[in-house]
């Protein structure tokens, strides 16, 4: 199954989480930034020492480009970048986007060289596909705790073949073919369904419900929250709710794998990510199992106007992840 030495399993009982997935881009293009007095350090040895994150969330396109902000991440890129972050003693969430760029509910399109595969093929394609970064990431001494079978998948993966709401069979089918590949190369590595908007109970009794009613394996729960500076209280109490419903229901541990809030609000994102990281981990049962902000390192605009990171375009940070910090 694993080498010597490769387990998962050793994943924080809650992780303070951040998704670091453009760094490596951002650093090609010669970004360097400061931690709040203004000293110049490495953006992990910032993340982990200064506001207590011990995980990190990245991803992985199938054939993606070199474009720094919407491709760029291919396996060998996310392996290294893994690397860094378990040098410096963090866990990893691997996300794999069934795509060769961005894979959200607005869009989960095949890679190109899937194209034209059939349904059997399409599930080889996940199967070899996910076992292959996983080779990728152990290679390089490291096996995540999580692995998301896919991103955002709101209305299934990989369409029309995996559309949900077309043929909610077929998803589950892939997920679970994602899942297997992952069990088949790490046991102790909890795989993930995520989905966008955290606080619509209605999506994910729908999702979930119509997976696991279709036979799909897979361990955890994710959920994505973008709530506004005004909004924020209701959205959480909204998603806690949400949470707590899914718990029961179907028994799952519930992540929280992206949330973000807009830069020039970054008093509101500081009591946003500490009304969600502390009502997340008191979920009952111990079910809740962490919080990630999605790409905290990005300056204001950054990728044609990414508005929810959380350094300012002096290259120091702003409050908000001062939220993680118990």
């Amino acid at each position: 199954m694993l080498p010597a030495g490769q387990h998962a399993g050793a994943a924080p009982s809650f992780a303070k989480g951040a998704d670091i997935s453009w760094v490596p881009g951002m650093e090609a293009q010669g970004y360097k930034w400061k931690d709040k007095n203004g000293v110049q350090r490495d953006i992990i040895d910032i993340l982990k020492n200064d506001y207590q994150i011990n995980s990190v969330r990245i991803r992985v396109f199938v054939n993606p480009s070199n474009d720094y902000g919407n491709g760029y991440m291919n396996k060998d890129r996310a392996a290294a970048l893994a690397q860094r972050a378990k040098n410096a003693g963090m866990s990893v969430m691997l996300t794999l986007h069934y795509s060769d760029s961005w894979a959200d509910p607005g869009q989960q399109t095949k890679p190109a060289a899937w194209k034209n595969y059939t349904f059997q093929q399409l599930m080889d394609a996940v199967w070899n596909h996910t076992r292959d970064v996983m080779t990728a990431m152990q290679s390089k001494g490291v096996t995540p705790d999580w692995v998301q079978i896919g991103n955002e998948t709101s209305n299934g993966m990989l369409w029309e073949d995996g559309k949900a709401s077309t043929n909610m069979k077929n998803y589950a089918w892939l997920v679970n073919t994602g899942h297997n590949a992952v069990k088949s190369m790490s046991t102790g590595t909890k795989t993930i369904v995520h989905l966008a908007g955290g606080d619509d109970n209605a999506l994910y009794v729908w999702n979930i419900g119509g997976l696991i009613n279709n036979g799909a394996n897979f361990d955890m729960i994710a959920m994505s929250l973008y709530p506004s500076a005004s909004g924020w209280n209701t959205a959480v109490t909204n998603t806690v709710n949400n949470a707590k419903d899914l718990i029961n229901r179907y028994g799952k541990e519930i992540i929280i794998s992206e949330i973000g809030m807009d830069n020039n609000q970054a008093a509101a994102g500081k009591s946003f990510v500490a009304a969600m990281k502390n009502q997340i981990r008191n979920l009952p049962n111990g079910k809740g199992k962490g919080v990630f902000y999605w790409e905290p390192q990005a300056t204001p605009g950054y990728n044609g106007g990414y508005g929810k990171g959380a350094w300012q375009s002096n290259m120091m940070p702003t409050v908000v992840m001062e939220g993680f910090i118990d």
